[in-house]
């Protein structure tokens, strides 16, 4: 059933990418592959888990709770409450700018672009999604930058073109902004990136992803765009514009301060983004339902919400819906814990790890592959891997259109289709994430950016139950061998104890484990013990958390020490582990 999850999941895929040839629309073929994953995991029970440990967490605090319980009210409900997020914004974002452009509020900006030049067009449109990505987000930027566009181009050969790179810019602007991106918002809320380095050490790469493909289509792409008569209004009796200048430039200005405050809203309140995007449709909705109270009812259904929200493209909400309801099922089992390990162990490198997760990252959502890496490894805060890993998710998933939310979006907006995408924009966008890629490793390995350094000090939120594994299974410690260590003194030569806490698949299950080293002059002795068991992280005081492993208990502390008890009554701790150093360093 495993295997079959897998199998399933390929003949989806391949039925989204086939959409009109099979003339069958993506979205049927979504929200069928979200439901069967989710079957054919129920049908398949426990076994089929990877990590049982939130089921057992699940059956210690659930009553006669069973796998199906654990399925439907803790899996599925945990990954809908995430996937809900997105679409809940994904909403409001598509009826503001929709509402925006309704009121012919876009004239502002398409009124002061006058050129009609295919290659002059493409940089300025580029360009200006690049950072708008940034201070807002890759998937309102490209929504509105897609309105923009239908207002500048009116074939849609060209305007798919234009779409295209309008993913891609979008895509390199979110990568180096702390908000840009889901994947980077998920980096800089954990505490791996901070604002400043992320920002320094990224945006050129991703600027270089953005204007490689822009250069080669600089010498390929000639002509000029046939631009559209933009004479929405001339559904109205006699041609009349329903809306006055004020109202156009009101609607407009609210519509983008209501975008713009949405990470404002989430850094002030600490709640989700989406919450922000809904009290900025509210308060739009408000306003119009007040402004337009005396016009007749023809123009008002035109200018309302409420009549906006039927051109929003409900089945590509719906696609994203079941795309992301699939690949939840895939994290569930545990599939996406396999292909985290499987790298680790046999590609090893961590530059060549995050350039396979970008590419992996256009055919699977960036957000459960950035969280399993997240889950799988530990590093300090800005560590090179950290911002390797929000360029590489972030404009890795240009390559293929469903790779990205903005790719989603856009290709719901414009109907693109996905093999077209494939033929015309994947190779220039493969070219440009490699050479961003590049870029980011020569100017990591030269140091020409390393204003700072990095340290070995630790910092461990004791609250964050995914960074205390992360922690605890990506280092070594050590203690003397006499057991006469004084915190933070490194041993003298080699001789002391080392211990290093393994977790493993096999058979499908995790199981976890230890090997420890003991080094006294020449004598070296080797001792190692792996099984299948809970392992459980529970608060013992302010400053320490307890976990259990293989039946022996160890505590830690904030600052990264681990320690152990003679036994469960005694007071002080016998024995005091210290970090050997980061993996990877």
């Amino acid at each position: 059933m495993f295997i079959l999850m897998v199998i399933v999941f390929v003949l989806g895929y391949a039925a989204i990418a086939l959409e009109h040839p099979l003339k069958v629309n993506k979205s049927a073929s979504a929200l069928m592959l979200g439901v069967v994953l989710w079957v054919l995991l129920m049908f398949g029970g426990e076994s089929l888990l990877v990590d049982t440990s939130h089921f057992k967490e699940y059956l210690s605090q659930v009553i006669g709770g069973d796998f199906a319980g654990f399925i439907s009210h803790y899996a599925l409900l945990h990954h809908l409450g995430e996937i809900s997020e997105i679409i809940f914004f994904l909403l409001g974002a598509m009826t503001i700018v929709e509402l925006v452009d309704s009121h012919e509020g876009f004239a502002i900006i398409t009124d002061k672009i006058k050129t009609t030049k295919k290659v002059k067009l493409l940089w300025i449109l580029s360009v200006l999604t690049f950072f708008m990505s940034a201070a807002l987000d890759n998937l309102t930027t490209s929504i509105v930058m897609v309105a923009l566009l239908r207002k500048l181009v009116a074939d849609k050969s060209d305007r798919w073109f234009f779409a295209g790179m309008i993913v891609v810019a979008a895509n390199a602007g979110g990568a180096w902004s702390p908000i840009g991106d889901v994947t980077t918002i998920m980096l800089w809320i954990a505490g791996d990136v901070t604002t400043v380095n992320i920002i320094v050490k990224v945006i050129f790469p991703s600027l270089v992803s953005m204007i490689v493909p822009l250069v080669i289509l600089t010498f390929s792409m000639k002509g000029n765009v046939r631009t559209p008569d933009n004479g929405s209004m001339d559904q109205f009796e006699n041609g009349a514009d329903p809306t006055t200048p004020f109202e156009r430039n009101l609607v407009f200005f609210m519509g983008v301060g209501s975008l713009l405050f949405v990470p404002v809203f989430k850094t002030v309140t600490h709640l989700p983004p989406y919450l922000g995007m809904l009290w900025g449709l509210g308060l739009l909705w408000l306003v119009t339902e007040i402004i337009h109270k005396s016009k007749n009812d023809e123009h008002k259904t035109y200018l309302s919400v409420i009549g906006v929200l039927r051109k929003v493209d409900v089945p590509s909400v719906l696609f994203f819906l079941g795309i992301l309801t699939a690949v939840a099922a895939l994290q569930t089992a545990g599939h996406l814990i396999l292909l985290a390990d499987f790298l680790r162990e046999f590609v090893g490198n961590l530059y060549a790890i995050n350039i396979i997760i970008g590419v992996l990252s256009s055919i699977v959502d960036n957000v459960p592959l950035v969280a399993a890496a997240m889950g799988m490894y530990n590093y300090p805060p800005d560590h090179y891997f950290w911002e390797f890993l929000a360029y590489c998710a972030g404009t890795g998933g240009s390559i293929l259109i469903i790779g990205s939310a903005a790719g989603v979006a856009v290709m719901g907006m414009e109907k693109i289709d996905f093999i077209w995408y494939f033929k015309k924009i994947s190779l220039l966008a493969l070219v440009g994430y490699l050479a961003g890629a590049g870029v980011y490793i020569l100017q990591e390995e030269s140091g020409i950016l390393n204003f700072g350094h990095h340290t070995n000090e630790v910092s461990i939120d004791l609250r964050d139950e995914n960074q205390i594994k992360n922690y605890i299974f990506s280092n070594e410690f050590y203690k003397e061998a006499d057991q006469t260590i004084e915190e933070g003194i490194s041993p003298k030569g080699e001789d002391g104890v080392f211990i290093h806490f393994v977790r493993v698949v096999q058979d499908n299950k995790m199981q976890f484990g230890y090997s420890k080293k003991t080094i006294a002059g020449e004598s070296e002795t080797m001792e190692s013990k792996i099984d299948e068991g809970m392992f459980k992280i529970t608060p013992f005081s302010d400053d320490l958390v307890k976990f259990k492993l293989l039946d022996e208990d160890y505590y830690l502390n904030s600052n990264g020490q681990l320690f152990e008890k003679a036994n469960e009554r005694s007071k002080g701790f016998s024995v005091i582990w210290n970090l050997k150093k980061f993996e990877g360093e």
